[in-house]
């Protein structure tokens, strides 16, 4: 089996198919959905913390819960910064429901459905219980008074990111939709910038939340992941794919926009 082959075989989204799958689509929005109650039972709660200080690992104490005056946002007995954190997890489930329900429309098989909640909600446990760590809280690094530097950064890069995959996602959606565009490849908007723009979208973002939790070696850790992951699998695919479907067009594209990912970086 050839790299090509094996990069094929573990991206879940089958390219170029248009049918629907309501179980699957269900299960996944069904799974994103629980997230947030899961990352605020883990911020709120602690659950599963004991697993943290059975290997000689502390936890913060809550912190004075937000006064905003807002009853749903009060009762929710959150510190400031943790609701933040709790934020960007509901932030991410509904921005990626979205993208299921209302703009994809490629198949959405139940082990695919599965295996990527899973994965998304793996890694924003892992934020959250480095957020509650005291050896790891991204809250105690740097200046300790509220808004922390990590905060400011981390949740910035995050907004930028998210807002990009979701605005990126609905244009080419639009554009897909209309008969003339069949057979085209779309180059505008934040396409324009970059070829995968929403897969650098998605790194930056996913760098951003990191960030805010455990602080700039975790944000490291997690944006190199993501990016070496697109850059050796993700990329690869859909440009053998794009390749494939839209011919010179996409030749065309690829030598006005050289960037990949991230505008001026790759």
């Amino acid at each position: 089996m050839t790299d090509s082959d094996k990069h094929k075989k573990a991206d879940l989204i089958k390219r170029g198919q248009k049918f629907p799958t309501p179980l699957g689509t269900a299960i996944f929005v069904g799974l994103r959905a629980l997230d947030p109650f899961l990352q605020y039972s883990i911020l709120a709660h602690g659950v599963g913390a004991s697993a943290l200080r059975k290997v000689g690992l502390t936890t913060l104490p809550s912190g004075l819960p937000t006064q905003t005056g807002i009853t749903l946002i009060d009762e929710l007995q959150l510190s400031p910064y943790r609701l933040i954190i709790l934020g960007m997890a509901v932030g991410s489930a509904i921005k990626q429901n979205i993208w299921v329900t209302a703009i994809s429309g490629e198949p959405m098989p139940i082990p695919a459905a599965i295996a990527v909640s899973v994965f998304n909600t793996v890694f924003n446990s892992i934020n959250s219980y480095l957020f509650i760590c005291t050896q790891t809280s991204a809250s105690i690094s740097g200046n300790a008074r509220f808004p922390q530097v990590p905060l400011l950064v981390g949740g910035t890069i995050y907004t930028v990111g998210i807002l990009t995959e979701l605005i990126s996602e609905i244009q080419r959606v639009r554009f897909k939709k209309d008969p003339r565009n069949a057979g085209k490849p779309y180059t505008g908007g934040l396409w324009s910038l970059a070829r995968h723009i929403n897969y650098g979208a998605y790194t930056v973002w996913r760098t951003g939340y990191a960030i805010a939790s455990g602080g700039w070696a975790w944000g490291l850790v997690t944006g190199t992941f993501f990016f070496y992951d697109f850059v050796t699998r993700g990329v690869p695919v859909l440009d053998e794919y794009c390749a494939k479907r839209y011919g010179k067009d996409w030749s065309d594209f690829k030598v006005k926009v050289p960037y990949k990912l991230i505008p001026g970086i790759y």
